[in-house]
């Protein structure tokens, strides 16, 4: 049995401690994801792109369009206590070859932040990446002022692996993308000391 194999065994694949993952069902959760839009600090913590009002129509729209892109793996986050949506994360395959992707994610109601979600969310969705699809490497950028998600990476496993500079801007003010990165044995070792802890 293989390390990564036996940290699964007990826990499921999908299953966090405060949170699940599951399919995203476009038909009954498309109003709860249009409601994330309403509140424009989560939309500038989220993207650079500007804050905008999405319709549920936009986001079926959205995630019909493309098909089933083989590259692509999103999930709906839930909370074990009450199986509500409260967020999305999702891997893309950047290279099959060199085993590598990027992830995103994003706690969409502000009372729902701070609460460990987020972190488990990321936890869970590096297991199926590093268990399931065998990745090697998984990467994210966050912005440089957004203290409480480099944390919560921090806390899934991620070391930040560069900045760049003064690219986005908000509010008059210039702020960088810090780049995060977290290899299989990085992993391997956040989770055995978050199963120890």
């Amino acid at each position: 049995m293989t390390e990564a194999s036996s940290l699964l065994r007990g826990g499921g694949l999908l299953r966090g401690r405060v949170v699940y993952l599951a399919a995203q069902d476009l038909d009954s959760e498309v109003e709860t994801m249009a409601s994330w839009s309403h509140d424009s600090e989560f939309l500038r913590l989220l993207d650079s792109d500007p804050a905008r009002l999405r319709t549920a129509q936009y986001w079926k729209r959205s995630r019909t369009d493309g098909g089933d892109d083989p590259n692509g793996f999103p999930f709906g986050i839930h909370t074990l206590d009450d199986g509500r949506l409260i967020g999305f994360v999702a891997l893309w395959i950047t290279s099959w070859p060199s085993a590598e992707a990027m992830v995103a994610i994003g706690v969409g109601k502000a009372a729902d932040w701070g609460r460990g979600y987020g972190t488990d969310a990321m936890r869970v969705a590096l297991r199926y990446g590093f268990a399931e699809l065998n990745l090697e490497r998984v990467t994210l950028t966050a912005f440089a002022h957004n203290g409480r998600a480099i944390r919560a990476y921090e806390k899934a496993g991620f070391v930040r692996e560069g900045l760049e500079r003064e690219c986005l801007r908000r509010d008059g003010e210039r702020y960088g993308h810090v780049h995060m990165g977290i290899v299989r044995a990085d992993w391997l070792r956040a989770e055995a000391a978050a199963r120890d802890s």
